[in-house]
């Protein structure tokens, strides 16, 4: 690394753990929630992407989202300094990186009690740094995006959504005035389309379901010890949801607002994140697996590229 930007080293994967939940914990305690998505630069939500056009996922995308939203950038291009200048571009002196994390595992061979030997497999976790293209000067022009005003939807429904939703075969009802997943009945019950403010917030209402919708034994079979309703296990489950719900808003394209319930979960998310400094990165990719296993539900959905995949289970 040279003097021209400050940007972090190599990082013990405990200090990653640590920095990153306080991080989170600091805006929730704000009343704010890290993981919101900025607007891309073509007016639609959007998830982080690397140098070369491929998403990021898990932790990575509420690490990015927060970086862009706290600075103010539009690009949705991240990259480190040395691809930055394999692409003859240089960050920008006095610019500050942003943490990212990447996980997989190595294969050991080891003598078992029996005198066997067998291979076992060990997962690691690093921290590396990215700079956002708006940090970058000399970039190709396709990294530089500008800002253009959200498209209204209103009240008219989203066939996108509608079609993605359609094809998990779920059952869906309608009516009442609550939103929940139900999972000795397994289904999401949903409030008719016409008592949602915007086609957007019942699609994104929707898709916080849908994560839910997942945990039944019949797909994920997800268990995060919940007894009743508020506990430790519920707070765990709402949080998997919630950033479910805004990493498949971001991939439809689809803003999304605040529930009125939200506010009411930051202080349980609180304190298990508090008490548990690994949490928020676990539950991260539980939701990844979610929303992963919602698009493979999609009739011509897109495989995920290997490192994609060992990013989302970065636990």
């Amino acid at each position: 690394m040279t003097r021209k930007a400050k940007a972090e080293t190599k990082i013990a994967a405990s200090d990653v753990y640590e920095r990153i939940t306080n991080r989170i914990v600091e805006q929730l305690v704000a009343g704010t929630r890290p993981w919101m998505q900025p607007w891309g630069g073509g007016g639609m939500p959007v998830r982080p992407l690397r140098h070369n056009g491929a998403a990021y996922r898990g932790i990575n995308t509420v690490l990015l989202w927060m970086t862009a939203t706290e600075q103010g950038y539009s690009s949705p291009y991240w990259m480190t300094y040395k691809q930055a200048s394999e692409l003859g571009a240089q960050v920008r002196k006095g610019e500050t990186s942003t943490l990212v994390v990447y996980a997989n595992t190595i294969e050991r061979k080891e003598t078992d009690d029996a005198g066997e030997e067998v291979e076992r497999r060990i997962p690691f976790m690093k921290g590396y740094s990215v700079f956002n293209a708006d940090q970058i000067d000399g970039l190709p022009e396709r990294f530089y995006v500008k800002p253009s005003a959200l498209p209204e939807t209103g009240n008219q429904r989203i066939e996108t959504a509608d079609r993605f939703f359609a094809h998990l075969g779920a059952d869906i009802r309608q009516g009442g005035s609550k939103a929940y997943y139900h999972p000795v009945g397994d289904f999401i019950q949903m409030p008719r389309f016409e008592a949602f403010v915007s086609a957007e917030a019942h699609a994104t209402t929707l898709g916080h379901e849908a994560i839910h919708w997942t945990m039944s034994p019949t797909r994920l079979d997800r268990h995060l010890g919940r007894e009743k309703w508020g506990d430790e296990g519920y707070a765990k489950e709402e949080l998997v949801a919630e950033l479910g719900s805004v990493f498949l808003a971001a991939d439809l394209g689809l803003a999304i607002e605040p529930r009125d319930d939200h506010a009411a979960y930051i202080a349980s998310w609180l304190k298990v994140l508090k008490n548990d400094k690994r949490l928020v990165f676990q539950m991260a990719a539980h939701a990844e697996r979610a929303v992963t296993f919602l698009h493979g539900l999609q009739p011509e959905d897109g495989k995920r590229s290997d490192e994609e995949v060992s990013e989302s289970a970065a636990v």
